[in-house]
């Protein structure tokens, strides 16, 4: 994502809303929980809304995450970090079909 200066007007409004909404205690709840759930292999993102953000952004945490999920079968064999975008796509795209399958409706269609 390009950099991106300070938000004015009705920009400015909309982040604001957005930001008052992100929880601190939820973002730990949630990264203890994926530790623990994955093991300590998936590391700990920095603090803070970005960190979070820059630690699932590629997409391999929340595959481990499926796979730990899945006790015995695997859904996603193979896990590759990339920094390139297009890169990032494939383990996100790969996440769609066990996603769906594990107890969740399908809204995609």
């Amino acid at each position: 994502m390009a950099n991106k200066g300070p938000s004015y007007g009705m920009s400015r409004v909309v982040q604001d809303k957005i930001d008052k909404k992100y929880d601190a205690e939820v973002e730990e709840l949630l990264v203890q929980w994926i530790v623990a759930q994955c093991g300590s292999g998936v590391g700990k993102p920095e603090a803070g809304k970005l960190g979070f953000q820059d630690w699932l952004k590629d997409g391999c945490v929340l595959s481990e995450l499926i796979n730990s999920l899945h006790k015995d079968n695997k859904p996603i064999k193979k896990i590759a970090s990339s920094s390139m975008a297009f890169k990032q796509m494939e383990p996100r795209t790969a996440l769609l079909p066990p996603y769906c399958s594990y107890n969740r409706p399908n809204r995609l269609s």
